[in-house]
């Protein structure tokens, strides 16, 4: 009896057992890719949507250790060059692998993404940098850049789930000065919280989008894309997102 009480005792002073994430072994990689609005000048609106979302993330299981968060703007210090970041991501990805999870917000034309200052990521080197990455582990990807649903075709699998801020020949909205964060990072960072999965959230992203740019009169719709493949169909309801204990 006596060793009983004192075992309690040891775990009550321990604290409370955190829970384990869905997420545990995940590599994750938050990108803000550009810094300008579309004439070129500087805006924050990337990089304010970058440390949100990092923060975020954070609060929903994915690990500190095995995220890598960077900005590819040149006027950022330290610098880190678009050869930089792959590099990160490639050792996060080697190191956490149970799964992989890469945000990239920027600027973007059909079939291209500005990834730093002299460098543009096409459908077929993403391809290459996410086969080299993540092989045939669970994968999540999320563009949010003007025409990014053109990445899909080339970028889809069985294991992958792919959300894009726009169809393949729409634009996306909120890089002008003014903005906070571009309007489909903003819903993202909005409906994180309430989110139970990847699902979920890319849902209630597109309905926030849509309920902003309708109410804006903002035209054509943007219009955000999801892909699931067909692994990813039955795996996803189970990576539920880690809340905190009430």
């Amino acid at each position: 009896m006596v060793r009983a009480v004192v075992i309690v005792l040891v775990l009550l002073a321990a604290g409370p057992v955190q829970a384990k994430s869905r997420f545990d072994g995940w590599a994750s990689a938050i990108i803000a890719a550009d810094w300008r609005t579309s004439a070129g000048e500087p805006i924050q609106a990337f990089d304010n949507a970058r440390r949100d979302l990092t923060a975020g993330f954070l609060a929903a299981g994915f690990s500190r250790a095995d995220m890598v968060d960077v900005t590819l703007r040149p006027d950022a210090r330290p610098v880190t060059a678009a050869e930089g970041a792959v590099r990160r991501i490639a050792e996060a990805t080697s190191r956490a692998q149970r799964g992989c999870f890469l945000y990239i917000t920027s600027h973007g034309l059909p079939e291209q993404i500005v990834f730093g200052p002299d460098v543009t990521l096409t459908p077929t080197l993403l391809a290459t940098l996410l086969r080299n990455w993540c092989g045939e582990r669970p994968t999540v990807l999320v563009l949010s850049a003007c025409f990014s649903g053109s990445f899909i075709d080339a970028l889809a699998g069985p294991n992958r789930m792919i959300l894009t801020a726009a169809r393949r020949d729409r634009a996306s909205f909120g890089c002008s000065e003014d903005a906070v964060y571009p309007y489909f990072d903003g819903c993202v960072i909005q409906e994180l919280p309430a989110a139970t999965d990847f699902i979920a959230l890319g849902n209630a992203v597109r309905s926030c989008v849509k309920d902003r740019e309708e109410a804006e009169g903002l035209t054509p719709a943007s219009e955000p894309q999801v892909f699931i493949g067909a692994n990813m169909q039955l795996l996803v309801p189970t990576l539920r997102f880690s809340r905190p204990s009430s």
